[in-house]
């Protein structure tokens, strides 16, 4: 059977905390993503952070 090699994250904002998208990342690279989306408590564009649901 083929190994999972792809996994659901949520990208939290940095700033306000709230997870605003979820997105697929590559489990085998190590680095986490950080992209600056649209937060729409802040009303901005902020630096969003991976973090796995709990």
């Amino acid at each position: 059977m083929a190994e999972k090699k792809r996994d659901y994250v949520w990208l939290e904002c940095s700033s306000c905390g709230e997870r605003n998208y979820r997105t697929q990342r590559n489990l085998r690279k190590g680095e986490k993503l950080e992209p600056r989306k649209y937060c729409p408590r802040e009303r901005k564009h902020t630096v969003h952070k991976e973090s796995r649901k709990k």
